[in-house]
């Protein structure tokens, strides 16, 4: 062993000592408004649902309308894969996945629409059965993983129903059982933070009628008007919006169509992939970034209906779209109808399954120190952790082909997935 280099330093301790104490709010305001992603599961779609229509068979129905359309008009993996524009290496594994998928969890999350969807008579009535149907749902395993409603917003013609809608929902679960795991609320046509204050407001008075823990309930952010984005004093209102939550917004959610008619587009090119909700979702990305808020495309409204040559070209559009929009890291988006559910998975399967192999090779040679042909950041090997953990919550990939070639169990993945602040240089196990 060498010889030790002398070490001098011209400072004193309490020079160190003083700065730390300066930046102690910093420290705290950034532990507080950024606190990392949570670490759960995020659905990679979200189906809205009339709180008119929705029913005890909703879930399986939308299962067995997606198979029947598979059926119809690509019923195996070489037709579908040609529709698509599926590699033949990918083509069989992603149709089997899809398959399996409609067959074993048809939906991710849904959500029980009593705003722009709803067209029932009595929504007090609706508001209750949805409360008692998926509090059934989750008692006898036929609920999606995430469900909920989407109440009206806060703006003042409807407020009063909104909030009557959210308080006879949320009764009806605690009268039903109680508050399930994947509760999910979205309150849509946000304008401004003060909206959100008036949200977080209700759900506390909730808490504390039923003595629920402070901050139990948490929701969704519709991002659907322009002044959501940019506000009067040309601030990011998006970014006000989640501070207004104090803690409980859970997602921005981009609304493609009312977004668009706000900002004057035509109806023909109202659409998730035009300028208009690029520089919408990337102002809400960038709000969204390390507060654990995450972010949602929105859907298209061409419907995989009629000819076969109409769905496929309907399918060809929202395999498209969700391919566009996973590449630029919006991990769930929208889907309007059962026939949207085939391609929303077999986009997000390929989107996996594609570049699996070199983002474990990486993670396990980064986590190794065994160098490669490309040197990763710790950073870098937070996103390729997170990349895999969310192809393995989805169903592209399988837990055991990921051990293999990361050399890494499902805890190991998770600290570098979620590693603390500061701390970027979690080891496998």
């Amino acid at each position: 062993m060498g010889q030790q280099e002398k070490v001098s330093t011209s400072l004193a301790g309490a020079v160190s000592e003083g700065i730390s104490a300066s930046l102690a709010a910093v420290d705290a305001e950034l532990d507080r408004r950024y606190p990392g992603d949570p670490g759960t599961r995020q659905p990679v779609h979200t189906v809205y649902v009339p709180g008119n229509a929705f029913d005890a068979g909703t879930v399986r129905s939308w299962g067995d309308q997606a198979l029947a359309a598979l059926d119809e008009h690509a019923p195996d993996a070489a037709s579908f894969a040609a529709v698509l524009g599926l590699a033949d290496g990918l083509a069989e594994d992603v149709y089997g996945r899809v398959r399996a998928k409609l067959e074993r969890e048809p939906i991710e999350d849904l959500r029980v629409d009593f705003e722009d969807g709803y067209a029932g008579q009595d929504e007090d009535q609706d508001a209750a059965r949805a409360a008692r149907l998926i509090s059934e749902a989750y008692r006898n395993g036929t609920a999606a993983p995430y469900m909920g409603i989407r109440m009206k917003c806060m703006e003042s013609a409807v407020r009063d129903r909104g909030i009557r809608t959210t308080d006879v929902f949320l009764t009806g679960l605690l009268e039903n059982g109680g508050l399930p795991d994947g509760l999910v609320l979205t309150l849509p046509k946000v304008t401004y933070p003060e909206q959100v204050s008036a949200f977080v407001r209700l759900l506390e008075a909730f808490e504390k009628a039923h003595g629920l823990d402070a901050g139990r309930l948490g929701f969704e952010i519709q991002i659907e008007t322009s002044q959501s984005i940019l506000a009067s004093d040309g601030t990011a209102a998006v970014a006000r919006m989640i501070g207004a939550a104090e803690g409980r917004a859970t997602g921005l959610h981009y609304g493609t169509f009312d977004y668009s008619a706000c900002l004057g587009v035509s109806a023909a090119y109202q659409a998730s992939d035009h300028p208009a909700a690029d520089h919408a979702k990337a102002i809400m990305q960038v709000a969204a970034a390390g507060t654990g808020v995450r972010v949602s495309d929105g859907s298209t409204n061409v419907l995989p209906v009629g000819s076969k040559e109409h769905v496929h070209e309907a399918w060809r559009l929202h395999y498209g779209l969700t391919r566009r929009a996973l590449a630029r890291a919006y991990y769930q988006g929208w889907d309007m109808h059962p026939g949207h559910i085939p391609t929303r998975y077999a986009a997000v399967f390929a989107f996996y399954r594609e570049g699996f192999e070199a983002a474990a090779k990486r993670l396990s040679a980064y986590a190794n120190h065994a160098g490669g042909d490309v040197m990763d950041e710790p950073a870098t090997a937070k996103a390729l952790s997170s990349y895999l953990l969310r192809g393995i919550d989805c169903g592209a990939l399988d837990t055991a082909e990921v051990d293999a070639l990361t050399g890494m169990n499902r805890a190991a993945l998770d600290r570098f997935a979620a590693p603390r602040r500061g701390d970027l240089t979690a080891s496998a196990e």
